[in-house]
């Protein structure tokens, strides 16, 4: 095997070492609002049509929380999260540690991870928010493995989540027809088992395209020759020629230098779970590897882009489908604002 490239781990060499363990995802669990903002609702508020939509994106509707009903960020975390202790069978107090992926926390202090594991019962489980935007998840699940892999510690709960409604300008039809709300959950546990977790992973950011997906809080927050009258605070900007140009040209290299440094083809690979941006672009990465359509999932016509929400999502909707099974290869991939891109390449 080649020497891992800069940013990539390769989980393979220490998985039969003495003491060594391995990590299971022993359960997901998933929540999205019942709220459904279709292609038909947004031709009411903005110059669009849902042909536009669908041949762009592949979306039909996206769901949106109603800050009336109390829905938000910490609320659909905690119900994503509770079924997946339920689904792994464990009690909230064993969890060790709570990881949760989001750009629409509650405030900057204290984090939502700090709440979500106080609303279920976690006791003194360490808690922290990871920003990295569509790829937060994935961060999230390599970090964990790595801490439970390395013996810091037993069972660490990733949850990836984003209420992207409450930052959209729906006068902005290139941004607002994307988005969605929903989180989901995995948890994760040490085994004995050294055969099972991560083969091979990767965290990569480049912090010079920051301008292309940026969400301002404050007028200081406009790149140098932003059109003010065009952008708003508290609302999501983004160059979408930019960033298709960075995902399209970004999820083949990180799909391909994963598949190269664990040793795998495509085709061995029984399930790629993708952040779901843009169904153009995730079937020109499944055409590009020659990958069947029931290897590489896809959901964005049903919820939108969710950003950190999308990975595990897909994850819980395939588990619940048995489509992810004990025992077969899985790759998580995403990429977003920052700009950042992950991979995770799983036994499970």
């Amino acid at each position: 095997m080649a020497a891992p490239a800069r940013g990539m781990a390769v989980g393979v060499a220490g998985a039969g070492a003495a003491g060594a363990r391995g990590v299971r995802i022993a359960g997901t669990g998933r929540h999205a609002p019942e709220g459904r903002l279709t292609n038909a609702d947004l031709e009411k508020m903005m110059d669009t049509s849902d042909e536009w939509i669908v041949q762009r994106t592949g979306i039909r509707e996206r769901r949106v929380c109603d800050p009336t009903k109390g829905e938000s960020t910490t609320e659909i975390c905690t119900l994503a999260l509770k079924k997946a202790l339920a689904d792994a069978r464990m009690d909230p107090k064993e969890l060790d540690l709570l990881i949760l992926g989001t750009v629409t926390g509650e405030m900057t202090c204290p984090s939502t991870a700090c709440r979500v594991a106080a609303a279920v019962g976690a006791g003194d489980a360490g808690a922290f928010d990871l920003m990295a935007a569509c790829s937060g998840f994935v961060y999230g699940l390599n970090i964990a493995h790595d801490l439970i892999r390395a013996g810091s510690y037993r069972n660490v709960a990733v949850v990836g989540c984003d209420v992207m409604s409450k930052v959209m300008d729906y006068e902005n039809r290139n941004v607002a027809v994307l988005f969605g709300d929903a989180a989901g959950a995995a948890v994760l546990r040490a085994t004995d088992d050294p055969g099972k977790g991560m083969i091979a992973g990767t965290m990569r950011a480049d912090g010079s395209k920051w301008q292309e997906l940026y969400l301002p809080q404050a007028e200081r927050d406009f790149p140098p020759g932003a059109d003010r009258t065009a952008v708003k605070v508290d609302a999501l900007q983004m160059n979408g020629r930019e960033v298709y140009k960075f995902a399209v040209g970004t999820f083949s290299r990180v799909i391909e230098q994963t598949l190269d440094r664990a040793g795998v083809k495509a085709s061995d690979v029984d399930m790629f779970v993708c952040h779901q941006s843009n169904a153009r672009m995730l079937e020109s990465a499944r055409d590009r590897f020659g990958v069947p359509p029931e290897k590489f999932y896809i959901n964005i016509d049903r919820y939108g882009n969710c950003s950190a929400g999308s990975v595990p999502v897909c994850l819980d909707e395939l588990r619940e489908q048995g489509r992810c099974r004990e025992g077969e290869l899985v790759m998580f991939v995403a990429f977003g604002g920052g700009l950042t891109w992950a991979a995770s390449l799983w036994r499970l």
